[in-house]
C-alpha cells in the first residue's frame, strides 16, 4: 500500500528528483559563494575529558546547531519538491542527524583516526545496529531520503574535483590512473559477468575497485538507481579490505625494492580510500606520500567521467531492453532516463576548475568539504537503518565477495607493473 501511495505522489511532481538535487546542491554552493558559510564543528578527541569538552565549548555547539539547521532546511525543501512525506521528514531527520553526530564522534576518536577508519563506516554501523536490534517505526522509515542525501553530496563533491590541480601534478599520475581504471574496471566487470553477478552489483563493484572506492560506488549506484543494500555491501568490502592493504603494502614495496615514487604510485593506484592512501604513504615516506596523493586524486577526477559513461550505458541498456519498445531507444528516451544529478556534479566541477578565482575557492573549500562529508554520513546512517543484515550477508553474496577479492588482487599486480614502468 505504501508503494502505491508513493507512486501516486510522484505523478503529481513538477520536478524530477535529480533536478531537485541539482537545485539544492548548486543552491548550497551559491549560498556559500555569497558569503554565508556553514563551518564544520570539531569532533576530534583523545580522552573522555576531550569528548565532554566538545559539547561544553559553546562555539562548537553553535556550529553543530548551525549544520543541523541548515541541513534540516535543505531536507525539508527536498521533501516538499519531491513530494515525500513532509511530516515524516520533520520528525525523522533530527533522529538521523543525531545518530550521524554519534558516528562523527566515533570517527573523531584519535585511536580510530590512527586506523584511518572513515566516518561513513561508523554511520553505516550505527544505522545497521539500530535497524537490526530494534523495530524501526513507520514515520522514521518514511523520513529516510537516502538517494536525496547521497546525490546532494555528489554534487558538492564536484567542488573538489579541480582539473587544474591534476595538470599541475604531472602527466604520469594521470596516465597511470587512466590505464589502471580502464583495465581494472573491465577485468572486474568481465569477472562479475562470468560469475553471473547481476548488472547492478557488477557495475558498483567494478567502479569501487577500479576508481576511488566509496565515492565511486556511491556515484555508480546513484547513476543506475541501484539497490542500497548492494551499495552498503560493496562499501563494507571496500572499507574492510583497505585496512590490511594500508598496513602491509608499504612493507611489501620495501621488500620489492621499489623507489619512493613507484611506491607512492602503487599505493595511490591500488588502495581504495583516501584516508588509507595517506596513512600508507606516510608509512612509506614523504616522497611516496606526495606521489600517492597525486595518483589517488587523479583517479578521483576520473570519477565524473566514469559516472557519466556508466549512466549513458545504463540508460541506453534499460531503454533497449524495455519490452514496451519495439525499436532502438532514441536520444529523447536516453535523456529521459539519464540521471540529471550528474549535470550538477559537472557544473560544480567546471565552476571550481575554470571560473572561480583561487581566493573564492579557498574561502569556501572547507565549508563545501564539510557539508559534502555530512551529507554522505547522513545517507549512510539512513542506509544502515533500512538494511537487514540477514539480507546483506546471505549465501547469495558469496560470489560478489569472491569477485571483489579477485579483482582487487588483479588491481594490486597490474598497478604494480604500471607503477614500476612509469615511476621506477
Amino acid at each position: 500500500m505504501m508503494n502505491i501511495n508513493l507512486k501516486t505522489k510522484k505523478k503529481h511532481l513538477l520536478i524530477h528528483e535529480d533536478w531537485v538535487v541539482d537545485i539544492l546542491g548548486l543552491g548550497i554552493i551559491a549560498i556559500a559563494l555569497s558569503g554565508i558559510l556553514i563551518h564544520s564543528p570539531k569532533f576530534e578527541w583523545t580522552t573522555l575529558g576531550d569528548l565532554s569538552s566538545i559539547f561544553m565549548d559553546r562555539a562548537n555547539v553553535v556550529l553543530i546547531l548551525s549544520q543541523f539547521s541548515f541541513t534540516y532546511l535543505v531536507a525539508i525543501a527536498g521533501s516538499i519538491l519531491t513530494g515525500r512525506d513532509l511530516r515524516a521528514t520533520l520528525s525523522g531527520f533530527p533522529v538521523v542527524f543525531t545518530l550521524t553526530v554519534g558516528a562523527l564522534l566515533l570517527g573523531g576518536s584519535k585511536s580510530m583516526k590512527e586506523l584511518n577508519l572513515e566516518t561513513v563506516i561508523f554511520s553505516l554501523g550505527i544505522g545497521l545496529l539500530i535497524g537490526n536490534a530494534f523495530k524501526i517505526p513507520t514515520w522514521l522509515k518514511n523520513s529516510l531520503s537516502t538517494e536525496l542525501y547521497v546525490k546532494i553530496g555528489l554534487v558538492l563533491l564536484g567542488t573538489s574535483v579541480i582539473f587544474g590541480d591534476i595538470l599541475k601534478a604531472g602527466t604520469l599520475g594521470l596516465l597511470q590512473s587512466l590505464i589502471v581504471v580502464i583495465s581494472v574496471w573491465y577485468f572486474a566487470y568481465w569477472l562479475c559477468r562470468k560469475l553471473k553477478i547481476d548488472d547492478e552489483m557488477a557495475l558498483m563493484l567494478s567502479s569501487a575497485v577500479s576508481i576511488c572506492g566509496v565515492s565511486a560506488a556511491i556515484a555508480t549506484s546513484s547513476a543506475i538507481e541501484g539497490d542500497n543494500k548492494k551499495l552498503s555491501y560493496v562499501i563494507s568490502l571496500v572499507l574492510i579490505t583497505a585496512i590490511p592493504m594500508m598496513l602491509f603494502m608499504p612493507y611489501a614495496a620495501q621488500l620489492l625494492g621499489l623507489s619512493p615514487q613507484a611506491t607512492g604510485a602503487w599505493l595511490g593506484g591500488t588502495i581504495d580510500t583516501s584516508g588509507a592512501v595517506v596513512a600508507a604513504g606516510s608509512l612509506a615516506g614523504d616522497e611516496a606520500l606526495k606521489i600517492s596523493t597525486i595518483v589517488k586524486f587523479s583517479q578521483n577526477v576520473l570519477l565524473g567521467i566514469a559516472a557519466f559513461a556508466i549512466s549513458l550505458y545504463w540508460t541506453y541498456t534499460k531503454a533497449e531492453s524495455d519490452p514496451t519498445r519495439k525499436i532502438k531507444p532514441s536520444g529523447r528516451v536516453i535523456w529521459e532516463r539519464f540521471p540529471k544529478f550528474i549535470i550538477g556534479f559537472i557544473v560544480a566541477s567546471l565552476l571550481f576548475s575554470f571560473i572561480l578565482s583561487d581566493a573564492q575557492i579557498s574561502s569556501v573549500k572547507g565549508s563545501m568539504k564539510g557539508l559534502q562529508g555530512l551529507w554522505f554520513a547522513l545517507a549512510f546512517t539512513s542506509i544502515g537503518l533500512e538494511t537487514r543484515l540477514a539480507d546483506l550477508f546471505n549465501k547469495d553474496n558469496k560470489k560478489p565477495l569472491y569477485a571483489f577479492l579477485i579483482a582487487q588482487t588483479f588491481n594490486i599486480f597490474i598497478t604494480l607493473i604500471i607503477a614500476y614502468l612509469l615511476f621506477n
